[in-house]
């Protein structure tokens, strides 16, 4: 697995008042427009680009997020470290690194590809859809998260076997399992056998 320094892109972010478009794909990924961010999940959805980052510390446990209650889409449940879109033309990499700092403060100390995957998850509290190709990545973070309460309620990192433990019990987002099973083979090699992922 080919891996590279990931160093963050402090762009400043797009203010409330404009629109976040993303980019619309067709099934093998190639760009076929742009939509409005809210309008690209309402119900059916349209397929567009996203990303999911899981970042491990040295000891090998993940670094989950809990989505700040504010979020308009799955507020206040846990996810994987950080997840988004690029904006239109901006590199999968790119989008995930800067968005890792954005919402969590700390930039991965490497990062990754991992693979792609394709998903419809409907989530039934907000009435959206995730349709998704969604590129994955794995990495390592050495800094202790600094998050934006407006993007992150909480954070924890977990062992495989903690992980299990509190998604029986507590509400995850409709993607996490998703993302976190294509994403395993990288993760794997990224920790090590003794780690358990």
């Amino acid at each position: 697995m080919p891996i590279t320094p990931a160093t963050s892109t402090q762009s400043p972010s797009k203010g409330a008042a404009d629109a976040i478009l993303l980019e619309l794909v067709d099934e093998n990924g190639v760009t076929i427009g742009t939509a409005e961010k809210l309008a690209a999940h309402q119900p059916p959805g349209q397929l567009h680009r996203a990303f999911s980052v899981f970042l491990f510390d040295e000891r090998g446990r993940l670094l989950l997020q809990r989505r700040a209650l504010g979020k308009y889409h799955s507020p206040g449940v846990w996810s994987n470290t950080c997840c988004g879109h690029p904006y239109p033309g901006e590199a999968p990499f790119t989008a995930a690194a800067r968005r890792t700092f954005e919402e969590l403060g700390v930039s991965p100390s490497l990062m990754a590809e991992a693979g792609t995957v394709r998903y419809n998850h409907p989530d039934p509290d907000s009435g959206l859809v995730e349709q998704e190709y969604n590129h994955l990545f794995v990495g390592l973070v050495q800094a202790a998260p600094r998050p934006d309460p407006e993007e992150v309620g909480d954070t924890a990192f977990v062992t495989a076997a903690e992980l299990a433990e509190r998604h029986a019990k507590d509400p995850f987002s409709s993607w996490f399992m998703t993302v976190l099973d294509a994403a395993r083979p990288a993760v794997r090699e990224l920790t090590g056998p003794s780690a358990g992922w």
